[in-house]
């Protein structure tokens, strides 16, 4: 398989903003955003439709994917930044340009919902992209300084990205000792399985697999894992790296429930690769941003995630 990686960004580049899925809760956002952008020396193009609105996406799936095409097929746009995550991002897939990713390909940014399109371009186009913060969310109000460092590092230089190491105060939890490599692959969990069974999902075999959620009851997170089980994957991943599961409690606390980290517990029963836990990724304000495709070797009897390639080149598309 031959990968694509997008040219590194450097000062005075075009970044476009699109809204895929949800909304922003206020044009305050996007405009701080693009503030923050353009303080680091980046020049901003806002989307058409940023701001629409039909229920809990942003406009039709047509202005959503034309903003988004748009942004893809214009060789002067270096980047794509998503305003946030929420819902709809999977609608799109069948729409967007994927020739033109790989004739201009960029940096895309962005996670949560955006999973869906990230695995998406992956399986199409083998085009590396960055599972990392977003216009709407970390970058218009003070962006967290290890989440911000990490991140711009992994855009905008041509070396290896090297070690995802947490933060100093987090530790990494080992549940399978081993080491393994493949590719770095996966993201929200519940866009990742809603995936599955579309021309859209990535192999993944001899994959370093990495999930996190938000918001999702811990029987729903057993069910998945369930699921996983059940169509093969988890037998054929190399590896396997848990990030951050946030909010994910009972819907009814007042009966009989297990919490998420014991259905994660659980759920290791099922494993027999390397396994690292407690990953900082995710809908969490201080994160490491995951370069989704680029080759990766797990290190689970040190507790080390090590991305063994630069995430962009050093030319220009």
């Amino acid at each position: 398989m031959k990968i694509l990686k997008p040219p590194r960004l450097r000062k005075g580049d075009l970044i476009g903003v699109v809204s895929p899925a949800s909304p922003p809760s206020a044009q305050e956002k996007i405009d701080k955003g693009v503030q923050y952008l353009e303080r680091l020396g980046y020049r901003v193009r806002v989307g058409r439709h940023v701001m629409a609105q039909l229920g809990y996406l942003a406009g039709t799936d047509e202005q959503r994917a034309d903003d988004l095409n748009s942004m893809l097929r214009d060789p002067e746009v270096k980047a794509v930044f998503a305003v946030r995550g929420g819902y709809g991002t999977p609608r799109l897939l069948h729409r967007v340009d994927y020739r033109a990713i790989r004739r201009h390909p960029k940096i895309i940014v962005g996670y949560s919902d955006l999973t869906a399109l990230q695995l998406a371009i992956f399986r199409k186009t083998s085009l590396v992209t960055f599972s990392g913060p977003m216009v709407g969310v970390e970058m218009w109000e003070q962006i967290d300084p290890f989440t911000e460092e990490h991140f711009w590092r992994v855009l905008t230089s041509a070396a290896r990205v090297g070690v995802l190491a947490n933060p100093d105060e987090q530790r990494a939890i080992v549940h399978n000792k081993g080491a393994a490599s493949g590719r770095l692959l996966g993201g929200t969990f519940s866009l990742l399985m809603s995936l599955i069974g579309t021309p859209y999902f990535p192999d993944l075999r001899r994959s370093i697999l990495v999930l996190e959620d938000v918001d999702e009851a811990p029987h729903r997170v057993d069910r998945m894992f369930a699921q996983l089980n059940h169509a093969g994957i988890l037998s054929k991943i190399s590896g396997l790296v848990l990030g951050v599961f946030t909010d994910c409690v009972p819907t009814d606390p007042t009966k009989p429930y297990l919490t998420i980290d014991q259905v994660l517990q659980e759920a290791m029963h099922s494993v027999t690769c390397p396994v690292l836990a407690n990953f900082q990724y995710g809908h969490i304000p201080r994160k490491l941003t995951l370069p989704i495709g680029l080759r990766a070797r797990l290190d689970a009897r040190r507790g080390v995630l090590e991305v063994l390639e630069s995430g962009v080149s050093a030319g220009r598309s």
